[in-house]
């Protein structure tokens, strides 16, 4: 019988577990990262500053209609998570099955529609028209591979949930590779262009994701779902619908703004939308902890509040938040002192101007990266614990700030309002998080209250 690489997380010592499970998570983003860095890379030099433009000025619908689906997907493995820290195995696997119906759904419904409006939806974001052709023959395929990125995220999800953190790193290990090698050759041999970069990418995850269904099929003994198993299950599709749909809008309302943003920064040009997107790529690099803390916290909280362990989930929010400080300080000061040399792997040392917005960009940015921590450390510690509707408000709040910035202070002030937006989302998102936390752990207690005052009547009625 095949090993069992589950992780408990429901005792021991919170920041041992929470470090074990984040780093190599944070690994595993990180080379997500490098090999989307990296078609950046071999676009801004192999193909000029327009073809980056172009890739760059894709950048926040890619994240809205990308995001929705990781988003669902992790929305979808908070009840696995909640379940196996119950002990129920039979439950975890219906979640799971009705999950896979979920996410065939979702994903051939959503590539349908977003690659017919394609087009239309580039027109809508007044993308400039020197890399408007570009930016189409980019995202298209992107969207293509909708169907990949539901399989990779909805699986390496699941595999997650159970607290092996380790096995997605492997998988987009190798597809990094893949990636890099992929991009050369459609990019230098084939002469693809920059639909070959994207390409590259929807390959590599596809590959990613079949490789974690090998594995799970191998490895997981919990997971060997049965014919009844199998059948749809009205209310776990409700509880998976409850849990996803909220955190994919997150994703999607949050982008709005960017989305809104990014239009703006178009009526710039193609120099401000390649330092954006030079910027963007570099920052989104080094906020890979961030994200890696608030995937541990999901799964983290999930199994714990499964468990009714409510200290344990307060002492891992101490202890990831203690993490987040201590990177914020550090990534700040190399982006800060570094920026500009950084964004020498994306363009020539002539674009004097490009280098020297893309270093104003991070040294800002870097700036407020301890917000940022919160935001990804209490919002995934929220949804973990059952309240994911409460991602759709700070959402809101984030497209809010990007989308005012956007409107009504890059037409006065430029580039420099551009570089001001993400920090202003990230506090606007926090002075919601911060008391939503307190309101869902208050609320919580009172329910275990209840519950233990429930059992302990029923125990003394019986005796």
């Amino acid at each position: 019988m095949a090993k069992s690489v589950t992780k408990d997380m429901t005792s021991g010592s919170p920041m041992k577990l929470i470090l074990q499970f984040c780093i190599p998570l944070f690994f595993g983003m990180l080379f997500q990262q490098f090999y989307s860095m990296m078609d950046t890379v071999i676009v801004g030099k192999f193909l000029g500053v327009n073809a980056l433009a172009a890739v760059g000025s894709t950048g926040s619908i890619n994240f809205m209609i990308i995001g929705f689906c990781m988003g669902v997907c992790n929305g979808f493995a908070i009840p696995v998570a909640q379940q196996f820290g119950a002990g129920d195995y039979h439950a975890l696997r219906k979640y799971a099955a009705n999950s896979v119906w979920l996410a065939i759904a979702f994903a051939g419904a959503m590539t349908a529609a977003v690659c017919v409006l394609c087009r239309q939806i580039l027109m809508w974001m007044h993308t400039p028209g020197d890399i408007s052709e570009g930016a189409y023959s980019y995202i298209f395929v992107i969207f293509l591979g909708i169907p990949a990125t539901y399989l990779y995220n909805l699986l390496s999800g699941v595999i997650r949930s159970l607290g092996d953190s380790k096995s997605p790193l492997i998988f987009l290990a190798l597809s990094s590779v893949l990636n890099i090698v992929l991009d050369m050759v459609f990019i230098l041999a084939f002469s693809m262009g920059v639909a070959g970069a994207a390409w590259a990418t929807v390959i590599s995850q596809g590959i990613s994701g079949a490789a974690c269904l090998i594995y799970m099929r191998k490895r997981f003994d919990i997971l060997k779902i049965t014919r009844e198993e199998w059948r749809l299950d009205v209310k776990c599709i409700a509880v998976l619908c409850n849990m996803g749909i909220p955190m994919g809008l997150q994703y999607s309302i949050t982008a709005i703004g960017s989305v809104i943003l990014q239009t703006a920064v178009n009526t710039l040009g193609s120099a401000a939308v390649a330092s954006i997107a030079a910027a963007s790529k570099i920052g989104m690099f080094f906020c890979c902890p961030f994200e890696a803390m608030g995937s541990t916290m999901a799964t983290y909280a999930g199994q714990n509040v499964g468990a009714g362990k409510l200290g344990r989930v307060s002492a891992g929010v101490k202890a990831t938040s203690i993490l987040g400080l201590i990177y914020s300080l550090a990534a700040c000061a190399v982006l800060a002192g570094f920026g500009k040399t950084i964004a020498l792997l994306f363009v020539d040392a002539g674009e004097l101007d490009i280098l020297q917005n893309t270093g104003v960009y991070l040294s800002i940015s870097s700036a407020f990266f301890f917000p940022l921590a919160l935001v990804n450390i209490v919002r995934f510690t929220i949804q973990g614990l059952g309240f994911s509707r409460f991602a759709i408000l700070a959402g809101v709040c984030e497209m809010a700030a990007r989308g005012l910035v956007g409107l009504a202070f890059v037409p006065v002030f430029g580039y420099a309002a551009a570089c001001f937006a993400s920090p202003v989302a990230w506090i606007c998102a926090d002075i919601f998080l911060i008391p939503a936390y307190l309101y869902v752990m208050k609320k919580l207690h009172k329910m275990l209250k209840k519950d233990e005052e429930y059992e302990g009547a029923a125990l003394a009625a019986g005796e």
